[in-house]
């Protein structure tokens, strides 16, 4: 790819990507296709491009101020990394020698200010701080590092570590995952989609973190279970796995569209009780008839996601401080109805893939406080049988919930608090 050409394609791509209407991979998505005379590798640069600069882009804002270059080309040429060396005969003397002084600038110098140094909007730093995130270096270096890829082993159809051996003996670069009795980790990403495990349905990807909360819920045989932000149903699947398919599960959201998405997972992993419901908004009339039915139910609510930081470094720039208050009141509305789903003695499940207190820690404390019939259970306990060491299950926990952190369990970021009805 000539320089010009890559600046056309990668300076167009960001422009699209900065202006925070969609998703990050939705953008580079639909980019290419509508171009589709890019090759392969082309496609592969672009979008390494966007997710690099959006992890780094404060540091390099700053630097794109002395570059010879607009804003946009000069993000692109950083973004580019190993690459850009590939252009310097195109390039200009004084393009030359921006480029390897900005490659030489220490990310990490204590003298740039900590938005900067961290890569993390000021607001954010300040609201980790405040809730006594203790090593924020160590969770913005977490943060702005890739995610790698997790998969869930369908056990309804194959054990976790038969698969696991299978895919070694194929050349795959997996292991474990440490927490997850599911969950197989690939060190170097490759494409799943037309591999024979795959398409027998005897994997998913799904991170650890959210492979624990679909364990949290403790998914027996022959239960009724609701799901009620279940998207494309990913920890429905993993909790109907878990049921072996017997009993009755139900997949709630407000998105019918997400709902289909289902659809396909289903038929790939065997799973056939599950039955999708697609509501106009946790009010829908629709539900009184699920009302006290459920022996389980899963509040994985819409949030924030700056827990997902990882995957989508663009939520550091689209969330702003103000939508915190209005996904509060949203979540806690949200829990309130779900728990009308729930039976004497069933159990309730609240999770979010968010970092900041407000959505969940004072969530849960304000369920405490206005639902009586609900009592806390002990994440602590439930955690036992599946994490023997204290000091880990102790990094865990944050207020009678389940709190895991990039930094330290290598997970998105996520939370969750667990009731029974009395």
């Amino acid at each position: 790819m000539q320089l010009k050409f890559f600046f056309e394609h990668a300076t167009a791509l960001l422009r699209e990507v900065f202006q925070w209407q969609s998703p990050a991979d939705a953008c580079v998505a639909n980019y290419v296709k509508a171009h589709r005379t890019l090759g392969a590798r082309d496609r592969a640069m672009l979008a390494d491009v966007v997710f690099t600069v959006l992890r780094h882009r404060l540091h390099w804002e700053s630097l794109a101020k002395q570059s010879p270059w607009d804003r946009w080309s000069s993000l692109a040429i950083l973004g580019s990394r190993e690459q850009a060396s590939e252009w310097a005969n195109e390039m200009t003397a004084e393009q030359v020698a921006w480029l390897v002084k900005a490659q030489a600038m220490d990310p990490n110098a204590s003298d740039l200010p900590l938005d900067q140094r961290w890569n993390l909007p000021h607001w954010l730093i300040e609201r980790l701080r405040a809730q006594g995130v203790e090593d924020m270096p160590a969770l913005a270096q977490a943060l702005n590092q890739p995610a790698p890829v997790d998969l869930r082993a369908n056990v309804q159809r194959v054990k976790r570590d038969k698969l696991l051996r299978e895919m070694q003996a194929a050349g795959w670069d997996v292991c474990a995952t440490p927490l997850s009795p599911w969950g197989i980790r690939m060190q170097k990403r490759r494409a799943l989609a037309q591999t024979d495990w795959f398409k027998a349905g005897d994997l998913e990807a799904q991170d650890e973190g959210s492979q624990l909360l679909a364990w949290l819920v403790g998914a027996k045989r022959g239960e009724v279970i609701a799901d009620f932000c279940a998207g494309a149903g990913g920890k429905a699947l993993a909790m109907g796995a878990a049921m072996r398919g017997q009993g009755r599960l139900y997949a709630i959201d407000t998105s019918a569209h997400r709902l289909e998405g289902l659809r396909p997972r289903m038929a790939r992993s065997g799973l056939q009780e599950i039955y999708s419901l697609a509501i106009a908004d946790e009010h829908d009339s629709r539900l009184n008839a699920l009302h006290g039915r459920m022996n389980r139910v899963l509040v994985d609510a819409p949030c924030s996601g700056l827990g997902t930081i990882r995957r989508s470094p663009e939520l550091k720039w689209r969330v702003q401080p103000e939508d915190i208050e209005s996904l509060a009141r949203q979540q806690f509305s949200i829990l309130s109805s779900a728990a009308r789903l729930v039976k004497e003695q069933g159990r309730l499940v609240y999770a979010t893939c968010s970092l900041l207190r407000e959505e969940n820690e004072a969530i849960a404390q304000r369920f405490d406080t206005e639902h009586s019939d609900f009592v806390r259970v002990s994440v602590d306990d439930l955690m036992k049988s599946l994490v023997k060491d204290e000091a880990t299950r102790n990094s865990m926990l944050s207020e009678g919930g389940l709190r895991l952190w990039p930094q330290i369990h290598g997970t998105d970021g996520f939370f969750a608090a667990v009731w029974e009805r009395r």
